[in-house]
């Protein structure tokens, strides 16, 4: 039995190694702890569901097992992506309604890695709600009760409410990549009944991910895609990670078209039909985002980083679309609000299949000389401090504004640059953007000097 340790409640949800940090016993806790708190909110019932892992089945046994325990009935969905569940906590009506439930998923981890993505009572939850877990089982703090099981299969409802609503223009040809995650159980099926001819790439749903890592933020893991796109005429690629809640695109000369780009095709459709309305965006974005939705007749609205926050402002705002550089997009026009890489990909469709030349559309959108996601790697809660320090004490004399909603994202006439601290690992999260080679290197250098200033042996790889 793995004893329970707390570093495995994360900011937005639970994950840990399998047989080091998560097992069957933990499972089942957290399952007994789930349904504990969904039946302080009145919830009788929570549906659960898991990706393509191979510890897939016995966690999603003991959870249930747990959540039996305390009293609250099962649904079973079996292996679906992540997005899948949160349709069925928004259409599952009768005895089957119900606003909760948990994903067991690693989503875009290595192999050995699994965990738990939750919504309670139609609300993902983070922060305090998943410490109040660890909590109640430290505690042993349970309801007690003996909850039913039952299977349901929502792959028809979830396929139909998609394809009834978002049409294609034109037939298309596109390739796919899932990467053996568990997208590859439902995507070429989706986007063939919406009229394209798929060229499938690892769309067997296979654990141990035999061909390249299911993360589509990483070029190295797209480079299959671009390559299938070269030689095929397939006119665009889409590509999944593990669990199907953030998608990737390629273009047809091989352009990685990252998802702040993405949101900008997005939005000038949805303030199409909600003029004036915010859009949501978070700090690692493009600043070219912020002008892009104004020229559209919207609302830019920087927010912080991280699914769970950008689902909850999102609420809040009433704004009809989200997204982050993650891969992220939440629609909540035509849509539920959740993130959901296998809808957004229909949506991407729907709009290229309207234009002669995709890619040359796409590749048009602007875009600056940026960097990847750099990481500072610290000891544990040397992050935090560091960014606090940053807030108070870094001076940018060339500065237009300084952001600190996630982080210190400072704003310069010819660029920006970001540090900001993970909430998942003891890491300074930092990004860079510059109008030309000359820019960028000079906001790095910035940065350079202000976190060397707090931290003189800071290891920087820039």
């Amino acid at each position: 039995m793995v004893n329970l340790s707390q570093s495995i409640f994360k900011a937005y949800d639970i994950r840990g190694i399998v047989g080091k940090t998560l097992d069957i016993g933990v499972a089942r806790q957290i399952g007994q702890a789930f349904g504990t708190a969904a039946r302080i909110k009145g919830e009788q019932t929570v549906v659960i569901g898991r990706d393509g892992r191979l510890s897939g089945p016995e966690l999603s046994t003991a959870l249930a097992a747990g959540l039996q325990r305390a009293g609250v009935n099962v649904i079973d969905l079996g292996v679906v992506a992540t997005p899948m569940l949160y349709f069925a906590t928004h259409v599952l009506s009768g005895e089957n309604a119900t606003q909760s439930g948990i994903m067991v998923t690693g989503s875009h981890n290595p192999p050995d890695y699994n965990g738990f993505k939750m919504v309670l009572a139609g609300e993902a939850i983070y922060g305090d709600a998943i410490q109040g877990l660890y909590q109640t089982i430290v505690k042993g703090d349970f309801a007690q009760g003996s909850g039913s099981y039952r299977t349901h299969d929502i792959r028809q409802a979830y396929l139909e409410r998609i394809t009834s609503d978002v049409k294609l223009s034109r037939k298309m040809k596109i390739a796919v990549d899932c990467g053996n995650g568990v997208a590859g159980a439902f995507a070429p099926e989706l986007y063939k009944a919406m009229g394209c001819e798929v060229v499938e790439l690892f769309c067997e749903v296979d654990g141990n991910f035999p061909n390249h890592h299911p993360d589509p933020a990483h070029p190295e893991n797209l480079q299959d895609l671009i390559r299938c796109l070269q030689e095929t005429d397939a006119e665009i690629g889409l590509a999944f990670d593990g669990d199907g809640d953030r998608l990737g695109v390629v273009t047809k000369d091989g352009q990685i078209i990252y998802p702040d780009r993405q949101l900008m095709l997005f939005a000038a459709d949805v303030l199409t039909r909600h003029p004036g309305k915010e859009i949501l965006y978070d700090v690692k974005c493009t600043r070219h985002i912020g002008p892009w939705v104004k020229q559209h007749g919207g609302v830019p609205l920087m927010w912080k980083t991280g699914h769970s926050l950008v689902k909850a402002k999102l609420r809040e705002t009433g704004a009809p679309l989200g997204g982050e550089m993650s891969g992220h997009v939440f629609f909540k026009d035509r849509w539920y609000g959740f993130d959901d890489g296998l809808y957004a990909g229909a949506r991407m469709l729907e709009l290229l299949s309207r234009l002669d030349d995709p890619s040359a559309v796409l590749n048009a959108l602007p875009q600056s000389s940026s960097t990847p996601e750099l990481h500072l790697h610290l000891e544990e809660g040397e992050n935090v401090s560091l960014i606090a320090k940053l807030q108070q004490e870094a001076k940018f004399a060339d500065a237009e504004e300084i952001v600190t909603i996630d982080g210190l994202r400072v704003e310069y006439a010819d660029g920006f640059g970001l540090a900001r601290s993970s909430n998942t690992t003891p890491v300074v999260v930092m990004r860079f953007e510059g109008e030309s080679q000359e820019a960028l290197a000079r906001i790095q250098n910035d940065f350079k000097r202000a976190i060397l200033a707090v931290k003189p042996d800071a290891a920087l790889s820039f």
